[in-house]
């Protein structure tokens, strides 16, 4: 099977480059077949190794990934001075050539650009880093007015399939009244949350309105996509973006 890749539609100029990876087109074995790019799951790290070096040579990478120790926390990482295992849930470039890498099967990867093409990063957003500020201290770091900055919202758990509790519920809206909008409530103590809208919130927050992608479900579409939530043992895709 060929390596299948996931291009963002959004009008990013030339000098940006983004690629979001499914799980199809790689060498492992069973849980984790095939394109599975996590060294921590579990895998055969020789595996991950030929699927992480068919990435770079199908996609044309111009480096390696800088990849993240990601843990769900709001640290965000400067493509300059990475080193690898950092830990850190974003990473942030305006340098050509350097690779900005997250790694996920059901949180949320954002990728963000400017509309000159000179900075790119990539959050990698769960419930906890969203709720926490991971966009918002992401986006410190750009020395951009908001409307010349542009977002894609890659491949996550659909707003059908992501079954949170009063915590999660609690702790987006005593942010915000508004997150209201993203949850619907099944039962006493369980919700549907909506982590692209809860996203969209955030960044529309920020005076954010270029907003793309967000029309995945990890969960659903098993034949594309890895998702811890569905399979507990499984691989990881990645998002990337960087400067030409």
């Amino acid at each position: 099977m060929s390596l299948s890749l996931i291009y963002p539609d959004w009008p990013a100029p030339d000098t940006v480059k983004a690629v979001s990876t499914t799980r199809q087109g790689g060498f492992s074995k069973p849980p984790f077949e095939s394109l599975n790019l996590g060294l921590h799951v579990g895998d055969s790290a020789n595996k991950v190794e030929k699927n992480r070096n068919y990435l770079i040579e199908t996609a044309q990478l111009p480096a390696h990934p800088r990849w993240l120790n990601q843990v769900h926390g709001t640290t965000v990482s400067t493509a300059n001075t990475w080193q690898n295992g950092d830990e850190a849930d974003a990473i942030i470039s305006t340098v050509a050539n350097q690779v900005c890498t997250i790694m996920t099967a059901d949180c949320l990867p954002i990728l963000l650009c400017n509309q000159q093409g000179d900075t790119v990063a990539a959050i990698h957003a769960g419930w906890r880093s969203l709720a926490d500020g991971i966009i918002e201290k992401t986006l410190l770091q750009f020395n951009h007015a908001p409307q010349e900055i542009m977002v894609w919202l890659g491949p996550a758990i659909g707003p059908t399939q992501f079954e949170v509790g009063t915590d999660v519920y609690h702790t987006f809206t005593q942010h915000s009244q508004q997150a209201q909008q993203a949850f619907v409530q099944i039962d006493a103590t369980h919700y549907l949350a909506n982590i692209y809208q809860l996203a969209k919130q955030r960044l529309n927050a920020r005076y954010i309105h270029s907003i793309y992608g967000g029309d995945f479900c990890t969960v659903t579409e098993s034949n594309q996509f890895f998702s811890f939530r569905r399979d507990g043992i499984t691989g990881r895709m990645v998002s990337m973006i960087w400067i030409t």
